[in-house]
């Protein structure tokens, strides 16, 4: 069956929330809902079909959009290559040009159904915060790596990978326990690197894989949350496929863990993340002063070891 390309809006306001659109009368899914869009045409690349499509559908005029995601879906009537777009900025108001409804909604609390199939990975993948921040307890020591800890979460971290290579297991359960504890009052959660059943003793909100655990593993582990740390597009495709909800790839930017060892750079990862089923953080080097470039450059967001804390 030929693929049909479509372009697809995720409009976000600066409070969090993102637009969805229910389908018209007399077009498949009616009533439905969805995220803006519409097909790319013959010579148009999916960014200008994004333009075109939010100047007639919405009445809007798209000033800044990310690529980010990319998911093939098959209906009873066609299969379609939807790729999202993340459109933060905007000239106009939406309003319904094609007298569809519109809706506000949240990640965390969709009050609107019933949502077109093809979305309901792209709305979890909205709940995924914008910075990804991996321990450091191995330099800054238990005691300072807590306060920093407590410091980050009020400054809104969301999401933490518990990554130290040199505790014995009773250690980093310890240590796990403890940060659930900091973290729970803020609604953040905790990964754990590798260790699936520390993540089921300890009650952490999922696991990160390793590289190696993610060639090796047949099926998802059950987690609540799965990332993979991932180097090529072919790993990307394999978390994608595992049923991985995020990933890592890197070294985007030479590190200080690695001095002297190759990177991407940004062109290398724009390629690489293109086409990528799943959010992906940028790794290596990163500040948040680097969150623009991730974006620009298909990124969800960015992780960091040592400028997070």
């Amino acid at each position: 069956m030929k693929v049909i390309e479509v372009s697809a809006a995720v409009l976000q306001r600066k409070d969090g929330t993102f637009l969805l659109a229910q389908r018209p009368a007399g077009k498949p899914y009616a009533g439905y809902w969805e995220f803006p869009g519409g097909k790319v045409e013959a010579g148009e690349s999916a960014l200008d079909a994004l333009v075109r499509e939010s100047r007639e559908e919405l009445g809007i005029e798209v000033i800044t959009a990310f690529p980010w995601l990319t998911r093939v879906f098959s209906y009873p009537h066609a299969t379609v290559r939807l790729n999202f777009f993340r459109v933060t900025a905007w000239r106009g108001e939406p309003h319904p040009r094609e007298g569809q409804q519109f809706s506000w909604q949240t990640a965390d609390h969709i009050m609107v159904e019933p949502l077109l199939p093809a979305n309901a990975p792209i709305i979890r993948a909205l709940g995924m915060p914008p910075v990804y921040g991996i321990s450091n307890l191995a330099e800054l020591g238990e005691t300072v790596f807590m306060q920093r800890l407590e410091l980050a979460l009020r400054k809104g971290l969301r999401l933490v990978q518990l990554r130290e290579k040199k505790l014995q297991r009773q250690q980093l359960q310890d240590v796990a326990e403890k940060m659930i504890a900091c973290m729970l009052p803020y609604g953040a959660r905790l990964v754990i690197n590798s260790e699936i059943e520390l993540v089921q003793a300890t009650g952490a909100a999922g696991v990160h894989l390793t590289s190696a655990q993610l060639c090796e593993l047949k099926q998802r582990p059950d987690v609540g949350l799965c990332g993979a740390s991932c180097h090529t597009a072919e790993d990307l495709r394999r978390a994608g496929n595992l049923g991985c909800d995020f990933a890592v790839l890197g070294p985007v930017l030479p590190t200080q863990t690695h001095p002297g060892a190759a990177y991407l750079g940004w062109q290398d990862f724009a390629a690489t993340v293109n086409g990528a089923s799943i959010p992906v953080y940028a790794l290596g080097g990163m500040s948040l002063a680097s969150m623009d470039d991730a974006l620009r450059h298909g990124a969800h967001g960015i992780a960091m070891l040592r400028q997070v804390w």
